[in-house]
């Protein structure tokens, strides 16, 4: 019954912005960590950024460090993540997965987390 849903991946420009969001259903969404993850063709699934239950701890990858901004509306079971500064190796689908909160960060690793959403497609062209 847990589903986690992306949305908001679209073809952009270098250097635009885009906001992905996440809805989660089944679960009670106070309760869990969420994190963002990539996966581009040819290449391993990464760690992007995580965020707390209760939003107060978030922890990003270096490649996106001061470009994205994770952020979470427990009120709406919705994660989102603002992307600027967009460059095309940022490429990739993006999928969010929940892992049962515990508020210890950082959560780096795919395998922590027990909820995937199917992904939404990101891609940033030159």
């Amino acid at each position: 019954q847990v589903q986690l849903v992306e949305s908001g991946g679209e073809l952009v420009q270098a250097g635009d912005s885009l906001r992905l969001s996440c809805a989660a259903s089944g679960l009670t969404f106070s309760n869990y960590d969420m994190g963002w993850f990539r996966q581009a063709p040819g290449k391993e699934r990464e760690f992007v950024v995580a965020i707390s239950w209760s939003g107060g701890s978030t922890d990003y990858a270096d490649s996106v460090k001061g470009r994205f901004t994770i952020s979470r509306d427990n009120a709406k079971n919705t994660v989102y993540l603002q992307m600027n500064s967009l460059k095309p190796e940022d490429t990739a689908v993006y999928y969010c997965a929940a892992a049962f909160g515990t508020a210890r960060l950082p959560l780096r690793s795919a395998y922590e987390y027990a909820y995937w959403g199917p992904g939404t497609q990101v891609t940033v062209s030159s």
